[in-house]
């Protein structure tokens, strides 16, 4: 835990503030305000990451993912007071800040609005950028959280404005804090909400669907990667259909790889892969590091648009699929399903990731699923036992015509 003292904050006292970092934590930032009295007044904790799309000199475009908050400082965070309002400041890298403002109301208080500001003529992070300057793109958030509430949301939630990404996942914050004590009260995002009410739906009049649409033809393999500032970070190659119930009604989409968009982001202990299209809003695959030696697909989160104009959303961050050591990939050629909720499959074929430790652009040694594992079995044993069929008919063929031989010499 690396701890910053700053000098006093005019209303608001002497300002602790703490972050957490390195790869035992659960969460990469974790902040901590406290007023004159050294009681809390602003709490949280939080993970996140900035995908940025630019234009270059040549006119083609390119994307940088920051996700690197190890020289973060909080010049400027307060509690607030009565001509203040409680106010998150982050400083990052090369040029970037981010804020976060609050405000109250009689019974609840607000997320106001957040701001991120990076400097494009910074020519490591933004090669050959055309444009120049402090860039800042500003977003009126305006969620309302009761007081002395603490909100929570685990899931991924993202911010897209202006060629920028904000991904937020691992959300605690509670502003106005009573008392000095941080709530035990959690007021939950919507994607929380769905994680706690869809997923443990199942039908009660039958154990397993009854009727289901005729099975589309085996998707399309694509292949998708994720770059950070020391090259490609994460690897997948897959087809991929998703099955969803919706008003009873189940439903099945091949994902097009030539027509999907890809993102996502790399840090040391999680990995976001991001694929949309034009009836896809987002579907994120997260994977994270178990045990300091293994990774695994921890969450998929899915929001797609339905021909009548409704949206379906679901999101699971408690996943246990695709477990390999870390340092090599993981495979699967056989057909998989994913089982995110009582409402949504999803089915990979031809699968490979790799979403930690990637060297040279290149997916390191697999570890396979079992079914694979049980097919490579299967082909030595097949053609061992034809071979010893074949062994035995020739026998047999060599028997049958050493007696015929014999016969017809003492015939003679």
């Amino acid at each position: 835990m690396v701890c910053f003292r700053l000098s006093p904050v005019p209303g608001s006292g002497l300002v602790l503030l703490c972050l957490v970092l390195g790869a035992v934590s659960s969460y990469a930032l974790e902040l901590n305000v406290t007023d004159s009295e050294k009681a809390t007044c602003l709490y949280a904790k939080w993970q996140m990451n900035f995908t940025i799309r630019y234009e270059t000199t040549s006119k083609t475009y390119k994307t940088v993912t920051i996700s690197d908050f190890s020289t973060a400082t909080y010049n400027g965070s307060i509690c607030g007071d009565g001509q203040n309002n409680p106010k998150i400041a982050v400083q990052f890298g090369s040029g970037f800040s981010w804020t976060v403002n609050f405000t109250k109301e009689a019974s609840t208080y607000s997320i106001d609005g957040i701001s991120f500001s990076y400097n494009i003529s910074d020519n490591t992070t933004f090669p050959d950028a055309k444009d120049k300057g402090i860039v800042t793109v500003h977003d009126a958030v305006g969620f309302r959280i009761p007081l002395n509430n603490i909100f929570r949301c685990n899931s991924l939630s993202t911010l897209e404005k202006n060629g920028v990404v904000q991904s937020y996942w691992d959300v605690h914050v509670q502003a106005f804090v009573q008392n000095g004590t941080v709530s035990t009260k959690e007021f939950l995002c919507e994607k929380d909400k769905t994680i706690t009410t869809v997923v443990p739906i199942v039908p009660t009049t039958a154990p397993s669907p009854t009727t289901t649409p005729t099975p589309k033809e085996k998707p399309e393999v694509g292949s998708y990667s994720v770059n950070n500032s020391n090259g490609t970070c994460l690897l997948a190659t897959m087809g991929l259909q998703l099955n969803f119930t919706h008003d009873k009604v189940v439903s099945v989409i091949n994902i097009n790889p030539n027509t999907t968009d890809f993102t996502g982001s790399c840090q040391p202990q999680t990995a976001l892969l991001r694929l949309n299209c034009s009836n896809i809003k987002y579907l994120d695959f997260v994977f994270a590091v178990k045990n300091e030696n293994r990774f695994y697909l921890k969450e998929v989160n899915v929001s797609m648009y339905l021909v009548n104009g409704s949206v379906f959303s679901i999101a699971n961050n408690n996943l246990s699929y695709w477990d390999a050591p870390l340092g090599s990939s993981y495979m699967c050629n056989k057909e998989q399903t994913v089982s995110v909720s009582g409402a949504f499959q999803i089915n990979t074929f031809d699968l490979r990731v790799q979403p930690f430790n990637v060297m040279e652009g290149k997916y390191s040694t697999a570890e396979e699923c079992s079914a694979d594992s049980d097919l490579n079995f299967l082909i030595p044993v097949a053609v061992g036992v034809a071979l010893g069929f074949l062994i035995i008919v020739v026998f047999i063929s060599y028997m049958i015509g050493r007696r015929k031989s014999r016969t017809g010499y003492q015939s003679v």
